[in-house]
């Protein structure tokens, strides 16, 4: 698929927690949209612990809700336990929690920023940022050959930025399991000047039950 998509104000490229809140704070101001992600169904996915809030987290939640942000009304439908941490010590260190049901949060982000005018969101991977003669932002360049116009891009990859897994000693490029990651945006900005390293996200040892035997 070749073509051209239109101009956007601003393109974002992500659609997890920051890149649903960036797209829909410049819709609200009046900027035309485009959230870019791989694929429209993990919108709003909750990758690893399936709350919102908690200590040092919570204030910052409520930062995001009183700019009128999403997060706080897709918990809202969402939510399955609301919680205060640290309720019986100081102010400073209590912190509002909230268990989502991934499934139910997913689906009310995606809803929620469907009601955004001036919001496009599209399927596609950034392959590469389109630049002009000042070497200034111009457009971005997807996957399958198709591109748009644009002044301003917020990059809110995540883990996919060159992510890669690893299980064991096995290593697998992706940004989630079972998810490619974004390989040509990371040689675009490595291009242009930008030093790149590797931030390490973890899990402890799981076991699989299934294997396990009794003694």
């Amino acid at each position: 698929m070749i073509g051209t998509m239109g101009s956007y104000d601003v393109v974002v490229v992500g659609g997890g927690h920051a890149g649903c809140e960036a797209a829909a704070a410049a819709a609200r101001v009046g900027a035309r949209t485009l959230l870019l992600t791989h694929k429209r169904a993990t919108i709003g996915e909750m990758s690893c612990n399936p709350a919102i809030g908690g200590l040092g987290k919570g204030h910052l939640v409520r930062e995001i809700d009183a700019l009128d942000g999403v997060m706080g009304r897709a918990i809202d439908r969402a939510g399955i336990q609301f919680r205060i941490l640290n309720r019986s010590k100081g102010a400073a260190v209590r912190g509002p929690r909230a268990q989502a049901d991934r499934k139910l949060y997913r689906r009310a982000v995606s809803e929620l920023l469907a009601e955004i005018p001036r919001l496009d969101m599209v399927e596609g991977a950034a392959e590469d940022l389109l630049l002009d003669q000042d070497r200034r932002i111009s457009g971005v360049s997807f996957g399958d050959g198709r591109h748009c116009a644009t002044g301003r891009v917020v990059l809110t990859t995540g883990t996919f930025l060159n992510g890669l897994i690893h299980i064991g000693e096995e290593k697998t490029p992706a940004g989630r399991v079972g998810e490619r990651p974004s390989l040509g945006l990371s040689r675009t900005l490595a291009r242009c000047g930008f030093a790149l390293g590797r931030l390490k996200t973890g899990t402890p040892p799981r076991l699989d039950g299934r294997r396990l035997s009794p003694s």
